[in-house]
């Protein structure tokens, strides 16, 4: 496997690993732009808020429980289809939950392409592509980490909400190459969290920025039924949780509140948490004087219900 880039080394976040054997991922083998994490704090010596954008080489970083349960997650930060959240969405979520005992596997997912330099083949699938390899990827060294390969769940966060969504219900569907035996397991999560998840590509409650990202300006009806992910849940679909706050401004409640309804027209155990206040992109940090602080807790205890945690 090839390196990666040291940038995404620093201030102590876990190394990461590339999730495909030659590094590049497959349909990205042309793309030439470089991978960078773009700080956006006011004040980094107090706290990061960086991103990454200009991913060929899609990788993991592990964070390993003092006490591992034997429970693994696979997380993927939001960042509206454009960049992948580092700090908010990725490394707070592996350290609150790996203290919780569970393996946590933060994703960096290719982007789109939509933005200039990029240009990946079959552009939209490309998040779901590394997603699926993620997964199986876990599965396959799943005794080298301690994990249990059937107690693997996945979580999405925002945009990443709509890339764990696409995998809870398309983790099936054949969106690249085999590339070695890890590539004969399932795809498919034990459990599913969506927090204030993209969740379907209607322009009426579609996040619009996600949406042209991943389908371009003018997309068809056709393509937005194909990439929304509430159409496409079945009594398969794993378990899920969802979180959202009322007061989004920037994506509609009404995801969460669809994706809740499909699941429950398809009697998959689900539960909804709908908070009044809390905003978009909140991570744990933003809500840490709103009744919405309670979710890791929430989500931890959900977790334990299904029996999927001790």
């Amino acid at each position: 496997m090839t390196g990666l880039p040291r940038v995404a080394l620093a201030d102590g976040l876990p190394t990461p690993f590339p999730i495909w054997p030659a590094g590049v991922g497959p349909g990205s083998e042309g793309v030439t732009v470089q991978e960078t994490v773009v700080e956006r704090s006011a004040d980094p010596a107090a706290w990061h808020d960086r991103y990454t954008v200009g991913i060929t080489r899609p990788h993991l970083s592990l964070y390993r429980p003092a006490h591992p349960n034997g429970t693994a997650l696979l997380v993927m930060p939001g960042g509206g289809y454009r960049r992948v959240v580092v700090d908010k969405e990725g490394d707070e979520i592996g350290r609150r939950l790996s203290a919780a005992g569970v393996t946590v596997f933060v994703l960096t997912y290719r982007l789109p392409g939509r933005l200039p330099g990029d240009g990946h083949v079959h552009a939209a699938d490309v998040p779901l592509r590394d997603a699926q390899r993620a997964m199986r990827l876990i599965r396959a060294r799943a005794a080298e980490w301690g994990v249990d390969p059937h107690k693997v769940g996945a979580m999405g966060l925002s945009a990443g909400g709509h890339v764990a969504g696409s995998l809870g219900t398309r983790y099936d569907t054949p969106v690249y190459t085999p590339q070695d035996a890890a590539d004969r397991l399932s795809a498919r999560p034990d459990f599913l969290a969506l927090v204030y998840p993209v969740v379907s590509m209607d322009p009426a409650i579609a996040h619009q920025g996600s949406r042209a990202q991943l389908l371009g300006d003018n997309p068809t009806p056709a393509q937005d039924a194909a990439y929304s992910t509430e159409r496409a849940v079945t009594a398969q679909t794993p378990p899920t949780f969802l979180l959202h706050a009322d007061d989004d401004p920037s994506v509609p409640v009404e995801n969460s509140l669809r994706f809740y309804a499909a699941l429950h027209a398809a009697k998959v155990p689900a539960e909804l948490h709908i908070f009044q206040k809390g905003g978009h992109g909140f991570g744990i940090r933003g809500v840490a004087r709103l009744p919405a602080a309670a979710w890791p807790d929430l989500y931890i205890a959900w977790v334990r219900g299904l029996g999927m945690m001790p």
